[in-house]
């Protein structure tokens, strides 16, 4: 995600949020890496916070993670205290306060949160100095420059998620193609009116296959 002392040393992933007119779609490559040097193949990138709402990482996988557990911890507190779900806003700005608390030593995680509340659905994507923007789609990691390409081009709001999930895979295996950090195979989330589902195998290959067709197509 950023060039350290080493030049030759980046820190990897790919990750992307989506919002659609029925639900939000986040995804991630499963690639860990520690320089040049991949780490482990099946890393989580994905977390799951209730169920309208999840996060992804990339960065430093002990920072991401220790704002996982904050927001996971906060986000049950907030629903035993006020009796419902903790709007999508208010967990993305909890995490802003703690990354901007942090930065003469920042935690070095970008992060992506997708949910659904009462507000509507919502992607924030935030740096490791706490900055929030909340978009529409969004990418982070070393991939991200080469998954906007596709996104860019094929994204469109309004899309449900049937359409927007090809587009999506397009997008993050393109970028796992070209950038070394990112690769493996890939997890998708969806959150919608019936909550928080991951893909099983067999949905993200029939995916893959209905990405093929598409790009014969073109």
């Amino acid at each position: 995600m950023r060039e350290t002392s080493n030049p030759l040393v980046y820190k990897g992933t790919t990750t992307i949020g989506v919002v659609c007119n029925d639900g939000i779609i986040l995804s991630s490559d499963t690639r860990v890496t520690m320089g040049t040097f991949i780490a482990h193949k099946k890393g989580k990138k994905i977390y799951k916070i209730d169920d309208h709402v999840a996060m992804t990482i990339s960065g430093s996988v002990a920072d991401a993670q220790r704002l996982v557990d904050i927001l996971v911890v906060n986000a049950r507190l907030y629903k035993i205290d006020f009796r419902r779900p903790i709007p999508i806003k208010s967990a993305s700005r909890l995490l802003s306060n703690l990354l901007f608390s942090s930065r003469y030593y920042p935690l070095i995680a970008q992060i992506i949160v997708g949910g659904i509340d009462n507000s509507g659905h919502h992607v924030f994507s935030l740096d490791p100095l706490g900055s929030l923007v909340e978009e529409k789609c969004v990418a982070t990691g070393s991939g991200s420059p080469v998954a906007y390409g596709v996104l860019e081009d094929k994204f469109q709001e309004g899309m449900p998620t049937a359409e927007m999930l090809p587009v999506v895979v397009h997008a993050l295996k393109a970028a796992m193609k070209r950038n070394t950090a990112s690769g493996d195979s890939f997890d998708i989330a969806i959150i919608d009116k019936n909550g928080y589902r991951e893909l099983a195998d067999d949905e993200k290959a029939s995916i893959v296959e209905t990405t093929s067709e598409l790009r014969r197509k073109e």
